[in-house]
């Protein structure tokens, strides 16, 4: 068994304060959020340079320097809609740590993703859709095979796809999160890794409740074998219910000090 990864999604353009560094290629806060979450036991940084259609490949080769010479070759998922910009920050990369993760393809218009990620020796988040989020498992799965089918044509491994079975808002499509869950022990029954960003589940939802339905998903998630999730790892509950997730299915050991972090 695999501990469960982390990827930390807080370096967003949806961020004021983010989206104003970008601009401004002011390093402060960008590596003030990457230290907070690798601090916090975050496997990978997400790097979300937004759609970047003007000068992303500069921003993202910006970004990827930046991020793994402060932190010791740190591996990021390199999140944009700009497929340039994705090549100009592999060829910056330093996988000494981890191969890079292109965030993300589809069985729609993103399909060329996976291409992408194949013809670089990167991993690849694959949503298991084509056009939002899928009518029911029957579709997740289509979609699945369709997107590793196309990966290992191209040469990828099995394991260098995450799939994504979308997490649904459960204020509103209450019914269909057992779906979700379902889906996830499908793929995971496949041999295959799942990833996604859980913070979907509680959209809506006031802020108070917001960490008991991430918190109680994930641990439903994990069970089903879910292998790794786009997260605010600073959430300190989230991050004790990871821990606890881990060890209870063997994934780490045991230790008095397990939450000392």
């Amino acid at each position: 068994m695999s501990k469960f990864m982390v990827i930390g999604e807080r370096i967003h353009c949806i961020s004021p304060a983010i989206r104003q560094a970008f601009a401004d290629r002011n390093p402060e806060p960008i590596l003030l959020r990457a230290k907070e979450q690798l601090d916090a036991g975050a496997d990978y940084l997400d790097l979300n340079i937004g759609p970047a259609e003007r000068g992303g490949e500069e921003l993202m080769q910006w970004g990827v320097k930046l991020l793994q010479e402060n932190f010791d070759n740190v591996p990021i998922a390199l999140d944009t809609a700009n497929m340039k910009a994705i090549e100009a920050g592999i060829q910056v990369y330093n996988r000494s740590k981890g191969k890079p993760i292109v965030n993300s393809a589809d069985a729609g218009d993103r399909i060329e993703y996976v291409d992408l990620a194949a013809a670089n020796d990167a991993m690849v988040i694959a949503l298991c859709s084509k056009e939002g989020v899928p009518g029911n498992n029957d579709e997740r799965i289509a979609y699945c095979s369709e997107l590793l089918e196309r990966g290992m044509e191209r040469g990828m491994e099995p394991t260098d796809l995450l799939f994504d079975p979308l997490f649904i808002v459960i204020k509103g499509m209450q019914d269909q999160l057992v779906d979700v869950l379902e889906a996830i022990q499908m793929i995971t029954d496949m041999g295959l890794l799942t990833t996604g960003g859980l913070s979907n589940v509680s959209n809506g939802a006031p802020k108070h409740i917001r960490p008991l339905l991430d918190c109680a998903v994930l641990a439903m998630a994990m069970q089903c074998g879910f292998s790794s999730a786009i997260v605010n790892p600073c959430d300190k509950r989230l991050r004790e219910t990871i821990v606890a997730c881990d060890i209870i299915k063997n994934n780490i050991l045991y230790a008095d000090s397990v939450l000392e972090f």
